[in-house]
């Protein structure tokens, strides 16, 4: 492979990018080959249940891992793109070991000051994005059941944030919330719709 190189290899990979809700959490894990994981694979292709096991493996069995996020403010702030990238970074400098190389999965990389390289398709291909992978849908998929408890009427424990028609339908019907990113055109014409309602003597 390629990416051989000499020293620890940390794996790069983010969740929650295309979401309307909640922060968009990022993961690095450095695994100890002496204590392979069996059935890694990019997140989005495995079960809620087999992910949750593969979570607990990974915090187990990985030298060190870290996990990270950028708030819905800093999305707002930066655009989605930026906010993931320092998500990112923040992952890497929160490892507890100094990683030779870093494998980011994408076609970009965030500012690092380290070796790094990006990976196309990365979670299918390289053992420690892929557990990347797997501890930030995890980590997010909690965030955004949490807000459920709070916030039953939206579904957040269904769609996880992301703009399906239920989703959307919520937005027109309640307004948006504090998660809410609202640089994301769906939420910004709720918001407009809520304003114009508001404005007509609806509330």
């Amino acid at each position: 492979m390629p990416w051989d190189t000499p020293g620890l290899l940390a794996g790069v990979d983010e969740a929650g990018r295309g979401p309307l809700a909640g922060p968009v959490v990022a993961a690095a894990v450095i695994l100890d080959e002496r204590h392979p994981i069996k059935g890694l694979a990019d997140s989005k292709q495995l079960t809620a249940l087999r992910r949750e096991r593969l979570f607990d493996e990974i915090r187990a069995k990985a030298l060190c891992c870290s996990v990270a996020q950028a708030s819905v403010e800093e999305i707002d702030q930066l655009n989605i793109l930026q906010a993931t990238m320092l998500a990112m970074r923040r992952a890497v400098q929160g490892l507890r070991l100094k990683p030779g190389k870093v494998l980011v999965d994408g076609n970009r990389l965030p500012p690092l000051d380290v070796l790094a390289e990006a990976v196309v398709s990365g979670d299918a291909l390289v053992p420690a994005i892929s557990a990347a992978s797997i501890l930030a849908k995890v980590t997010r998929d909690r965030l955004l059941c949490e807000l459920h408890q709070q916030h039953p009427e939206y579904g957040f424990d269904r769609h996880k944030g992301y703009g399906t028609a239920q989703h959307l339908r919520a937005l027109q019907a309640h307004g948006a919330l504090a998660v809410h990113r609202r640089s994301f055109a769906p939420v910004a014409r709720a918001l407009a719709s809520t304003a114009l309602a508001g404005e007509g003597g609806a509330h």
